[in-house]
């Protein structure tokens, strides 16, 4: 959503599948899928990164007083290089795989198609218990045929629509009034001429994989991705020519700044004001208020406008999930993990006031802090905002194993249509038939 979100959450990215096996130590390897162990007692490894995994790491002390024969290690792996580790683990047949594995969405079908069997069945320690526990659509994007479950969802992100309400103000424009986001164009040539500031920004060259996410969030507000959910290739659909057209609209009149270079590119455009609207995702609020505290109450947040009059505004964007290793000798055991960690609203609540991330529990949501005025965003109930998306129907997301590849198609088409002014259909076109030509999928016509 307009950020590296790579860089922190993993979403998008190609595995390596022939990365070395050096260095592989400490974990649990060699038993074969089936072999669920003792619920109560061993020791097992969680593989994670950063703020995710330290909350897991706190929350060790009170899952052991509760289960003392389980000993846990949560190990920071550092992200993107879990990706590459997780996968040169799965390619030696589990040899040093983690018992709990932390998953962005898109790398999650990475794993399951080319690994079978390297990711355990969840159904068989008791999953399905919780499949209405968690946002719409989510259950549905880690058991797209009802076979199996791959892992539970974590964090779950909603698209947003962040902006300065004072530059909305000082160009006299009603931010809760703008319904679609042929309304925000209108919006942004009124801010631009009484401002000077743009609408919002992308990245223009692509020089970051995440330059596509505003694409991708307009696809997703419309029901769709750049696959359907039998895994033919719609990146040259209805919807996607309609997103690719209304941001080479915004970009011919002049209201998408560049902002490539990265992550620091990305927050100086913050800490200048060059943009009124940052459409970024739920975790994206805690990076504002960090960029620029001096800027408290000068920001707002809201859900983001509909593609289409009478559309949806809640679409769940991107999402992270646990799940255990196929070959683990502890499976039993570190379900217990699992279950302590994402299906308790304790927990949950814990690891989003120390860390803002977003459960996707919807339990949790019960807690008062979901539901406190946020002073930096102009009393605006952040978590409400983010909460009502979560409630709204959502459909399932097949990012399938060749993510990676149709992420790099759309945005090489979406370069060629705002640095070349080239034409929106006609490059999803040739992006579409590319991907079908590198992965051998159908494309749905």
């Amino acid at each position: 959503m307009g950020t590296s979100r790579r860089r922190i959450l993993g979403v998008g990215g190609a595995l390596v599948a022939g990365a070395g096996l050096a260095g592989l130590t400490g974990c649990s390897s060699g038993a074969r899928a089936g072999a669920l162990g003792d619920p109560a007692k061993g020791d097992i490894t969680v593989w994670s990164w950063a703020g995710p995994a330290a909350e897991m790491r706190a929350l060790v002390p009170q899952f052991t007083k509760r289960h003392p024969g389980i000993g846990v290690t949560v190990q920071d792996i550092g992200n993107p290089a879990i990706w590459d580790k997780i996968t040169t683990s799965m390619a030696a047949d589990g040899a040093g795989l983690a018992d709990v594995l932390h998953i962005g969405v898109d790398y999650l079908p990475a794993y399951t198609d080319r690994f079978p069997g390297q990711l355990a069945d969840l159904r068989a320690l008791g999953a399905g218990e919780y499949r209405t526990a968690f946002a719409d659509g989510l259950w549905q994007t880690v058991s797209l045929d009802g076979s199996r479950v791959d892992a539970l969802p974590w964090e779950a992100n909603s698209g947003g629509f962040y902006y300065r309400s004072d530059v909305f103000e000082d160009a006299g424009v009603d931010v809760d009034a703008i319904d679609t986001w042929d309304d925000a164009f209108e919006a942004g040539l009124k801010i631009k001429k009484k401002t000077g500031k743009y609408l919002l920004g992308i990245d223009k060259p692509a020089s970051q994989q995440d330059s596509a996410n505003f694409f991708q969030l307009l696809l997703q507000l419309q029901g769709t991705m750049y696959f359907n959910l039998d895994g033919d290739i719609t990146v040259d659909s209805p919807e996607a020519v309609r997103a690719m057209t209304l941001i080479k609209r915004m970009n011919d009149a002049g209201l998408v700044n560049d902002i490539s270079g990265g992550w620091n590119a990305l927050i100086g455009s913050i800490k200048n004001g060059t943009a009124a609207v940052l459409p970024s995702p739920t975790w994206f609020g805690d990076v504002i208020e960090e960029a620029v505290p001096d800027q408290a109450g000068r920001w707002g947040v809201r859900l983001p406008p509909a593609v289409r009059r009478g559309g949806t505004n809640a679409a769940t964007v991107n999402s992270t999930h646990l799940a255990i290793s196929g070959t683990s000798r502890h499976q039993a055991a570190a379900w217990k993990f699992v279950e302590f960690v994402l299906t308790r609203p304790r927990s949950q609540v814990r690891i989003y006031k120390n860390k803002g991330i977003a459960p996707a529990l919807m339990k949790a949501y019960e807690d008062p802090v979901f539901h406190e005025p946020s002073e930096f965003f102009g009393g605006r109930r952040k978590g409400e905002v983010f909460l009502e998306a979560l409630k709204a129907d959502s459909p399932a997301f097949n990012y399938t194993s060749d993510y990676a590849r149709a992420l790099k198609a759309v945005t090489d088409a979406q370069t060629r249509v705002l640095l070349r002014g080239a034409d929106p259909a006609t490059e999803l076109r040739r992006a579409a038939d590319q991907l079908a030509a590198q992965t051998a999928r159908k494309v749905a016509r």
